[in-house]
């Protein structure tokens, strides 16, 4: 199909070329084939070289609005509407109070929503990863383009039962919330997760920080299960790997790393919320895994955007 354009553009551009001949020295096709003095004695071959190239220039000329309407159309599709799973929870509610101040359609997924309610200013839906249905939370997503998942197993509330309950949240039902996710036709996953959840394929499996996470159910074990989902998923996913998380407002630097990096660290859920946000529409976080911490050796700065 171009290249039958591109003849239908030939005779064009041909003449276009002649036109160009008596200018000396130029930047067009016809002259990067021959000098002033050889153009008016072209072989009918070097013509029809010199005329396809400057048909391709053409076609180019023709094709530019066009990719700046693909661009606009990008810009106009970029994730504003987004459903965060686990709203109420400490970093949860920091992502869903974020993204209302900034004005993106948000919906916060929640257990009970007229407990929810009382905490939580906005719109809210019943989302349940333990007890609905892949059906049920596909009918959750609906219209959402964005889902934060930022929920996880409560050891305080799960204290006779952690493994289980690991099992349940971390691994089935998110997995099920992500299988969601594509069925409704959600375009990018942030999740977040912990350092040190594929603790044991770079030989920190005897670490002090994944012994005492892993310790809790085997939260990173069954995290790293639906992390490995979400990849291979075919969605467009960012994982959000925070070190030690506080309530605290940030005291130090952020510093973003690659996967299997980081072993240690502390960071404000404040920090966790922002970075998550900023990874819905920055295409440098799409399909990657980034460690964040705070550098306490560095003074904290209001958050811009990410900086990898």
């Amino acid at each position: 199909m171009r290249t039958a354009f591109l003849l239908s553009l030939l005779p064009c551009a041909l003449a276009f070329s002649s036109s160009l001949a008596p200018m000396g020295k130029a930047t067009s096709a016809l002259h990067s084939l021959a000098s002033e003095d050889e153009a008016s004695s072209f072989s009918r071959r070097e013509a029809i070289q010199a005329g396809v190239a400057s048909a391709t220039t053409l076609a180019g000329l023709f094709v530019m609005p066009q990719l700046g309407i693909a661009e606009e159309e990008t810009r106009a599709t970029s994730i504003k509407n987004v459903v965060v799973a686990g709203a109420t929870g400490q970093t949860g509610s920091r992502v869903f109070e974020r993204l209302v101040a900034q004005n993106f359609v948000t919906t916060g997924g929640v257990r009970n929503v007229a407990k929810a309610s009382k905490s939580l200013q906005g719109n809210l839906k019943q989302l349940d990863v333990v007890e609905d249905s892949i059906d049920s939370l596909t009918e959750t997503l609906k219209g959402a383009d964005g889902l934060i998942i930022a929920c996880g197993m409560n050891p305080g509330k799960n204290l006779l039962r952690m493994s289980a309950a690991a099992h349940e949240v971390d691994n089935i039902g998110t997995c099920k919330l992500i299988s969601a996710a594509k069925n409704a036709g959600v375009k990018k996953v942030v999740m977040v997760s912990s350092i040190l959840t594929d603790g044991r394929a770079w030989g920190q499996e005897n670490s002090p920080g994944f012994v005492a996470t892993n310790a809790f159910g085997g939260a990173l074990d069954e995290k790293l299960v639906s992390e490995k989902f979400l990849r291979a998923s075919g969605l467009d996913y960012t994982i959000v790997r925070p070190g030690g998380l506080k309530a605290k407002a940030p005291t130090g630097e952020l510093s973003i790393n690659p996967e299997n990096t980081l072993n240690s660290g502390e960071i404000s859920r404040d920090l966790v919320a922002d970075v998550s946000i900023a990874c819905l529409n920055d295409p440098e976080a799409s399909n990657k895994v980034l460690e964040i911490f705070e550098d306490e050796e560095k003074p904290a700065k209001v958050f811009n955007g990410l900086v990898m």
